[in-house]
């Protein structure tokens, strides 16, 4: 008896559908092919276990089963619960009318219950694209897939409950999704910017980098405050849209960052990867390929902490995503492309002692010692942040005043009227958000200069040596600063504003 059942395959961020086809006949053995890897082999040991201990029996005939297309390799684990059902009405052991209405994914344990499984939400989304009527899932990635809209979610804690629902002796009761706001209150922000006592130059500079989409540095003493600021950037992100949400929540999918208990992700990442992180962590790939660092922190912030504590070659590779904001990871037998729009927030100590140019400790550093730490940054990477800070520690007296700074809400709000401005103006232009992501057409045409806010830029550039990758993005920033202060033009302000910006240019710091 020949059945065909149907699940599907994760490659990159998307899904492809794989056809489960069941072939009974004359002569002994399981015989399983379609480029299976060792994981997928392997789930013939896992369901005869969990036939035996679910009541079901193995046929002692030959079984055939393919999984097709043929020529993609099929990886994980999540093949064992459509190949069992394939099996189970193959033999008759339970009805083949609903089987093809559905995809099914999921682990077996081998005493029959399911355990969940990665990349959950792009097959559901291809479910519902292919016309499927729904998908069943283990329990635990079943508020995961109930996201995806129009599309019956049907979670399972086992194989002999699978085929209860198949064969009509239990219910199938699609999952309801979690709510928006049942979300939002499960997770509030436990940090606000207004426990933070002084340094309004850098939370200033945040709220540009939070409005345009700017990539930061914050260079400073230890202890003057670079890590707490970059922790509270997330209370002053605008909110995701629903098609951010849904980006972020396939990359995570993908990647098994959701727990059972979550749906939709709807406030934005903060990926905060240790210095020792390797390339392959940060940018994704591996034998068995996985997203890394810069694209878990999609539409969100990349936290760079001790920046130059890095290797040189991991820095390096973030250099072109920064640009791109996509990662393409090529290997002999494929390319995997994973979305990689992040905001680069760095800090980083300005010598190896930590006190050069401090207002009241001396730096005990060689000019050479900060000089060779400082360049553990090159200049090329350095060019593609749009933002440089020195943090300077706080006095005292102001650590001990009881005056509260402005909250994080406030500087929400003006935020998220900048992003209004900013998705309009960019309306027409297809993957375009905000002003950092602007191209050089893109900025002649949204930023003309005046001949008097030309000059000032011109001389700038002339003084402190900036290259034409600088220009272009103070140009960026000049327009977000113009943005936040409700103005069509950029003017003389907003370019002096976003020159000060680019300290790490001079030759004060280690050049």
């Amino acid at each position: 008896m020949f059945v065909k059942a149907h699940t599907a395959s994760v490659i990159g961020v998307s899904a492809i559908t794989v056809n489960v086809e069941v072939n009974l006949s004359r002569g002994i053995g399981m015989f399983l092919v379609g480029l299976p890897d060792s994981s997928v082999k392997e789930s013939q040991d896992r369901i005869r276990s969990a036939f035996e201990n679910s009541d079901f029996k193995m046929p002692g005939k030959r079984l055939v089963v393919n999984l097709a297309p043929a020529d993609v390799r099929k990886e994980g684990a999540s093949f064992d619960l459509p190949i069992a059902v394939g099996i189970l009405a193959a033999t008759e052991q339970i009805s083949a009318d609903l089987i093809d209405k559905y995809i099914i994914i999921g682990e077996l344990s081998l005493d029959g219950t399911l355990r969940a499984v990665r990349g959950v939400l792009p097959i559901a989304v291809m479910a519902k694209e292919q016309g499927f009527r729904g998908i069943i899932v283990p329990a635990d990635n079943a508020l995961e897939a109930a996201v995806v809209e129009g599309l019956d979610v049907i979670g399972a804690d086992s194989l002999k409950e699978v085929a209860d629902m198949l064969c009509g002796r239990k219910a199938m009761t699609p999952t309801t999704p979690i709510s928006e706001e049942e979300q939002n209150q499960s997770s509030p922000f436990a940090e606000d910017f207004c426990d933070v006592k002084g340094q309004e130059n850098v939370k200033r500079a945040l709220e540009i980098a939070a409005a345009g989409g700017h990539n930061v540095i914050m260079i400073g003493a230890p202890g003057s405050g670079k890590t707490m600021l970059a922790r509270r950037m997330p209370t002053i992100m605008p909110p995701m849209t629903l098609d951010e949400a849904l980006e972020t929540t396939k990359i995570h999918s993908v990647a098994g960052k959701i727990g059972a208990h979550k749906g939709l992700i709807t406030q934005r990442p903060f990926r905060s990867p240790h210095h020792t992180a390797s390339q392959v962590a940060l940018i994704g790939g591996g034998s068995n390929p996985q997203p890394g660092e810069v694209s878990l922190a999609h539409n969100g912030i990349l936290f760079a902490d001790e920046l130059p504590e890095f290797g040189r070659s991991a820095l390096e590779v973030l250099r072109q995503p920064m640009e791109d904001k996509k990662i393409t990871i090529s290997r002999a037998k494929y390319t995997i492309e994973y979305p990689a729009n992040f905001m680069l927030i760095a800090s980083m100590n300005p010598c190896p002692c930590g006190y050069y140019n401090h207002p009241t400790r001396e730096c005990t550093c060689s000019r050479y010692a900060v000089h060779n730490y400082f360049n553990r940054i090159s200049g090329p990477l350095l060019d593609r942040i749009d933002l440089h800070i020195e943090v300077v520690p706080v006095p005292i007296e102001e650590l001990n005043s009881r005056r509260a700074g402005e909250t994080s809400q406030a500087i929400r709000e003006r935020v998220i009227a900048a992003r209004k401005i900013q998705n309009e103006r960019f309306a027409e232009c297809e993957g375009v958000h905000t002003n950092a992501m602007m191209n050089s057409a893109m900025i002649r045409r949204f930023c003309p200069l005046s001949p008097e806010v030309s000059s000032l830029l011109n001389r700038a550039i002339e003084k402190l040596n900036l290259s034409t990758r600088a220009y272009d993005r103070i140009i960026k920033v000049a327009r977000t600063i113009a943005d936040l202060e409700g103005k069509a033009e950029i003017e003389t302000a907003h370019i002096a504003e976003a020159i000060t910006f680019r300290s790490l240019d001079r030759d004060s710091w280690g050049r």
